[in-house]
């Protein structure tokens, strides 16, 4: 029984670390949290729907139609550069949601035992501003929020911040604004980017508006494979099928949605592995057409491809 409770413990915590190679990129998934439940932010993914989707389970719907969701961080470690994508929710942090509020969770120890400490980390790269993309940005020392990667640049889309920083008025966006991205501007350690801009040879941004007005996406090259890292223009692969399902929290539904579409049927034709920022464990895989919609087929991690 002891060695059975063990192994459990190993392959949770292996779970929480999972490494894919792109050619000569290699790319790791620090998770934060994963849980089964609601999914909020689309609100037609109830169990009723969900469970007329077999092809979700095991992974992202249980047998009653529970979706499955993840918040985690993406690493890409290149010749060049160690890139960090969307630093997820945070600790310490005082949110509305309850599920998010004042979270306690070892991400940055998990990151560690990934092999990076956060001196290494030489890029910061958020797709979007929001709060659960955002967290890790800060830690919190001596009562103030301070650089978590201390020797990153961090970098955020000159669109989307323009945005945003008009929002700092609603409290939803007011607190993550202000513990999570002001302390980086004023630290001197943002530099705001371009859409489509090019962050080292094998990795550029892409842009995929509509859930936010400078949201983009990751496009990772090399030796002939190709990735992406998708943001929340998409938040769960049930919007393969459901192409209209929109995300409560899109600025733009209806450009949310053709930007869906869009990418969907590249990622498809072009057999690029995709990286949902949202997708539960395993969270990578190729998109697979079928009939009038898509479906997903999961990658696991280190896998040859």
């Amino acid at each position: 029984m002891r060695l059975m409770k063990y192994l459990i413990l190993v392959k949770k915590m292996t779970e929480k670390i999972s490494s894919w190679n792109i050619g000569k990129v290699k790319v790791t998934r620090i998770v934060e949290v994963e849980r089964t439940g609601p999914m909020f932010v689309v609100p037609d993914a109830i169990p009723e729907n969900i469970i007329k989707m077999p092809w979700l389970k095991p992974y992202f719907a249980d047998e009653e139609g529970n979706t499955i969701v993840s918040v985690h961080a993406l690493v890409i470690e290149t010749s060049e550069k160690c890139i960090i994508v969307d630093t997820c929710l945070g600790n310490d942090k005082e949110r509305h949601i309850p599920a998010w509020n004042n979270l306690q969770t070892k991400f940055l120890e998990d990151l560690e035992r990934a092999g990076y400490k956060t001196t290494d980390i030489d890029i910061v790269l958020c797709t979007h501003l929001h709060t659960d993309h955002v967290g890790w940005n800060t830690v919190l020392i001596n009562d103030k929020w301070e650089p978590t990667f201390k020797k990153a640049d961090y970098l955020f889309g000159k669109d989307e911040w323009n945005y945003t920083e008009k929002q700092i008025k609603i409290p939803a966006y007011a607190e993550f604004i202000n513990d999570s991205i002001i302390p980086i501007i004023e630290s001197g350690l943002v530099k705001f980017v371009e859409v489509d801009e090019k962050i080292c040879e094998e990795v550029k941004l892409e842009p995929t508006i509509g859930h936010t007005p400078g949201h983009v996406s990751i496009k990772i090259e090399s030796e002939g494979k190709k990735a992406s890292i998708t943001g929340d223009f998409l938040h769960h692969p049930c919007q393969m099928e459901k192409l209209d399902w929109i995300s409560s929290a899109d600025w733009n539904p209806e450009l949310a949605k053709e930007t869906r579409k869009k990418k969907l049927l590249e990622y498809a034709n072009e057999e690029i592995l995709v990286f949902g920022t949202h997708f539960a464990t395993p969270s990578a895989g190729f998109v697979r057409k079928k009939d009038d919609h898509f479906i997903f087929e999961v990658q696991h991690p280190l896998e040859k491809r």
